[in-house]
């Protein structure tokens, strides 16, 4: 498994790979019709092609040569001091085998002005809140958005030497 900058020929592959993160991460959350048209709106062909050429971010995919097992996706704010990991997701039958941690270094290494990285979480996404605690993040916070208070989140803060 390599980590690599993603293309535009991956994005049908990751909106796969996000489709099927989201229903198994998130249906027993916010139900399986709701998780649907979340990944229509955030993981559209459109939005993620504009991800790719969004000034100062990494859009990057965990790939072996055969399949993308996983995506992360961060952006350093007008500063350069914080990065913003926006996306960090892991295929279900790769998940606890490393990718998540490949993917979050890659990132960390992409960014060698930075001083913090900042994530949301899902509070209830468990295995998520897990896997960024033991990765070294505190939380710091939560948000929510008042058009969808459905989705508050726990903010994360990771301090990068």
């Amino acid at each position: 498994m390599f980590v690599r900058t993603a293309s535009e020929r991956d994005l049908e592959v990751i909106k796969a790979l996000l489709a099927e993160t989201w229903h198994a991460t998130y249906d027993s959350i916010y139900g399986v019709e709701r998780v649907g048209e979340i990944t229509a709106e955030w993981h559209s062909l459109a939005a993620l092609k504009a991800r790719l050429s969004k000034p100062n971010s990494e859009f990057l995919v965990a790939d072996d040569g055969k399949q993308i097992a996983g995506m992360a996706f961060a952006a350093a704010t007008s500063d350069a001091k914080v990065v913003m990991l926006h996306q960090l997701y892991v295929r279900p039958g790769n998940q606890g085998g490393g990718i998540g941690r490949m993917l979050l270094e890659e990132v960390e290494q992409c960014f060698p002005e930075a001083r913090t990285l900042r994530l949301e979480v899902e509070e209830a996404n468990e295995r998520g809140v897990a896997f960024y605690l033991a990765s070294g993040f505190s939380q710091i916070g939560r948000t929510s958005d008042p058009a969808r208070p459905e989705l508050s989140a726990l903010v994360f803060e990771k301090k990068l030497a």
